[in-house]
């Protein structure tokens, strides 16, 4: 069974960008990432990578402050109650940017050629990856002995 308090990505990958945790998309994969990190357990997997910056940026929380918060032992639930006193959103401002990041793809061109680059060689047969959830979820499944 995966211990939540103590990912280790060597053995599986965080939670997907769609688990929500008090209405925000992505939080349980960025406290996962925090909670690797800080054991040294986060393999090819980085904390404060742009899609989490996404999470900061919305916030207003820094990732050094949201990692130091993890690094003292805080639950899901404890993480999630810091996060409401540390930021002023509300339930809809966080619905709808949980559903923007669900959502959110590459834009221009340039974007769109690397996640073509990135489909030939994990999902050459896959049509429906248009954002980077839908490659994140991919990526994790294949990288972990599933066939794309």
């Amino acid at each position: 069974m995966i211990n939540q308090n103590k990912p280790d990505f060597t053995q599986h990958p965080p939670r997907s960008v769609r688990v929500r945790l008090g209405g925000y998309a992505h939080l349980p994969r960025l406290l996962d990432k925090a909670r690797a990190t800080l054991r040294g357990k986060n393999a090819d997997y980085h904390y404060n990578c742009p899609l989490d910056g996404h999470f900061f940026e919305f916030t207003g929380i820094s990732a050094r402050k949201m990692l130091a918060a993890v690094k003292t032992g805080k639950s899901d639930t404890e993480m999630l109650a810091w996060v409401g006193k540390n930021t002023k959103r509300t339930a809809f401002q966080i619905a709808s940017w949980s559903a923007w990041i669900e959502q959110h793809g590459p834009g221009g061109n340039e974007g769109h050629v690397w996640l073509a680059g990135v489909l030939k060689k994990i999902g050459p047969k896959r049509t429906d990856v248009r954002s980077f959830s839908d490659l994140l979820d991919l990526d994790d499944y294949v990288s972990f002995g599933g066939k794309g």
